[in-house]
């Protein structure tokens, strides 16, 4: 078998670190992104979720809403579609005083969660898969956070032993969800991983095979 040049051999390492960096990283665990665009206030939600630790409640007929005083949001486009409804997990049962307010309109499958003590619920498309990623969003045509009642900040809802995606957050005002530094770290440690070979390529050319 032919040897690989040299002069490429470094590349060909980091080429690789970065594939397999891309390859095997996870979903990352749902979350919704509530923000202010122009007039309106647009939910974003992506994400996967794990349902490990939960307990499977019914199925119901529900679309998407917010309502801040019951701690309550479901982001998507289907207004009659029957839902997987869980409970299990803990976490804020309000992230505002608003009442009942349904979006103008929406694309994906409708997912979420309510986190008033008497309506814990975390709805999920019917037969929905863990890990499954989901991605959905919801627009309110002339609102504000004020005219919505909600309160800036992350809310944060989880459930089971502290798996990956055994959680739901909700970011109000904010850009969205951190991966905790993994992928950085990763990618740093393949960028310090090439300098130091390259360092190493002279004594390499200096070595007879």
């Amino acid at each position: 078998m032919k040897a690989l040049p040299r002069k490429l051999l470094p590349l060909t390492l980091f080429a690789i670190a970065v594939t397999s960096l891309f390859c095997v990283r996870p979903a990352q665990a749902y979350s919704v992104t509530l923000q202010q665009v122009g007039s309106d206030v647009v939910a974003t939600g992506s994400g996967a979720i794990n349902l490990t630790g939960l307990t499977f409640l019914s199925v119901a007929i529900n679309g998407g809403i917010i309502i801040a005083n019951l701690g309550a949001i479901r982001t998507g486009s289907e207004t009659n579609a029957d839902r997987d409804i869980y409970r299990g997990f803990t976490g804020p049962t309000s992230f505002g005083s608003g009442g009942a307010f349904l979006p103008e309109t929406g694309s994906g499958q409708t997912f979420g969660i309510t986190g008033n003590l008497s309506l814990r619920n975390l709805y999920v498309p019917l037969g929905y898969v863990s890990g499954t990623a989901l991605s959905s969003t919801s627009t309110y045509n002339n609102a504000t956070f004020a005219t919505l009642g909600v309160t800036p900040g992350t809310y944060v809802w989880s459930w089971g032993t502290g798996l990956a995606n055994q959680n739901f957050t909700l970011i109000i005002g904010g850009a969205g969800v951190p991966d905790g530094g993994s992928t950085v770290s990763l990618l740093g440690f393949a960028l310090l991983s090439l300098v130091a070979l390259r360092r190493k390529l002279p004594l390499l050319r200096g070595t007879k095979s």
